[in-house]
């Protein structure tokens, strides 16, 4: 099997080199007006990064990426309308199964990165013949969550640097999982929330599995609901979600001031603006495109099988 070491140095620097370089400009500022130190100052910083970036990039040149359409018979442009009553069902299935084969464990996010990882690095190898093998480098913060404060984690595509916002609980292995795809050369949201979703639901782990199967629920949820928090709450209450489980489904949005939501509410349309314009669907990707992508792939897949088991990828309850 090919073997294809991607270098992301800028995830060992001390502090993002994304965020040196757009900080420098202001600091060169303030220290040295606009004497030549100051725009040596930020000449350096831009180099280092765009380095960095350069060596990541001519790292990715023998990457094989993943045809969507030929493996799993769905793509961003090639998407079914799931209808509500089979959302529905699924959702109780889903539900059941959460229910069943429950676990509180957690890991640390140190070794949780590293776990994630290989069982991603596995699944895409699987597919195309080639390990990938990025950096396991997760940062607390990045400038990225000052611009959107709706993001649970972020990744710039240039460097892959990745940073995880908050502690989502039974969701932090997929969105660990989601962030690493891109570092690994998957852009757009709808790709990599299908690829960490597929890696972590057939990873045989216990807590990896929970948390895809989590992710899969939460998105049928936020499709039917929406932006209407009241009608995501109301319909996670009648899903019967134990309530371990439920309490972290409701404690994915934090609660925000009248200002903050105001923030939220413009940063999500620049936000959907510019998924449009790089070929996306838009921010519904994230929820209606991932789950109308697994039930084109599964109809595809299953239509020789006519199993409900594989309405949810991960193992069954014995």
């Amino acid at each position: 099997m090919d073997r294809i070491r991607i270098p992301n140095e800028a995830t060992y620097t001390p502090l993002p080199l994304l965020d040196v370089a757009l900080a420098a400009p202001l600091i060169s500022r303030l220290l040295f007006r606009a004497t030549l130190p100051g725009k040596a100052l930020q000449m350096a910083a831009m180099a280092v990064y765009v380095g960095s970036a350069a060596r990541d990039w001519i790292g990715r040149r023998g990457v094989r990426r993943i045809d969507f359409l030929t493996e799993f018979g769905a793509d961003i442009d090639h998407l079914e309308a799931m209808p509500l009553h089979i959302r529905e069902g699924e959702i109780a299935l889903l539900v059941e199964r959460a229910n069943a084969e429950y676990t509180a464990e957690r890991i640390p996010l140190e070794q949780l990165a590293i776990l994630v990882d290989e069982h991603l690095t596995q699944y895409i190898a699987s597919i195309t013949g080639q390990r990938v093998e990025t950096s396991t480098e997760i940062r607390s913060f990045t400038v990225a969550h000052l611009i959107f404060p709706f993001a649970l984690g972020a990744c710039d595509i240039l460097s892959g640097d990745v940073a995880i916002f908050h502690d989502t609980g039974v969701f932090e292995p997929h969105v660990v999982a989601h962030e690493f795809t891109h570092r690994k050369g998957y852009w757009k949201e709808l790709d990599a929330q299908a690829i960490s979703y597929l890696a972590m639901a057939s990873s045989g782990h216990p807590v990896l599995v929970q948390s895809a199967r989590c992710e899969r629920l939460h998105r049928h949820l936020r499709a039917i609901a929406g932006d209407d928090d009241a009608r995501f709450r109301t319909l996670l209450e009648q899903s019967g979600l134990r309530s371990e489980l439920a309490v972290q489904f409701t404690g994915l949005r934090s609660k925000a001031g009248p200002i903050q939501e105001k923030v939220e509410e413009v940063m999500k349309m620049v936000y959907d603006g510019r998924m449009k314009i790089t070929g996306q669907n838009g921010i519904r990707d994230y929820d209606v495109g991932f789950t109308n992508f697994l039930y084109t792939f599964e109809r595809s897949t299953t239509a020789r099988q006519s199993s409900p088991e594989q309405l949810d990828l991960a193992p069954a309850a014995n």
